[in-house]
């Protein structure tokens, strides 16, 4: 099963959806990066098998240039509602493995 860690940029409410259905996640202040830039953000999920979820473009550039992940979840912010998010996590979480999200980018 995928893991997932959420940017400091997602709604909370988005972990508290994925924690309710036993999703294993954490949140950048989990983590102790608030304010950490987006490499710190990549290695910390890099190291604990984590999917990186995000609205920030700046992760879609990191995967462009070639730079190892776990996988990204990205979507635009204020484009999908918080129930919207953790319902595509949720079944992205249900029907893909570590190894098919490794370095790929999912758009929600």
């Amino acid at each position: 099963m995928i893991k997932f860690h959420l940017d400091e940029h997602v709604h909370p409410g988005v972990a508290n959806g994925l924690r309710y259905r036993q999703i294993d996640v954490t949140t950048t202040p989990d983590a102790g990066l608030l304010g950490a830039d987006d490499t710190a953000h990549i290695a910390f999920a890099l190291d604990q098998g984590r999917v990186i979820v995000t609205h920030d473009d700046d992760f879609l550039m990191l995967h462009n240039q070639g730079i190892p992940h776990v996988g990204i979840a990205y979507c635009h912010q204020h484009r999908r509602s918080i129930g919207y998010i953790v319902r595509v996590l949720t079944a992205l979480w249900s029907r893909a493995t570590p190894d098919e999200m490794a370095n790929r980018v999912e758009f929600l």
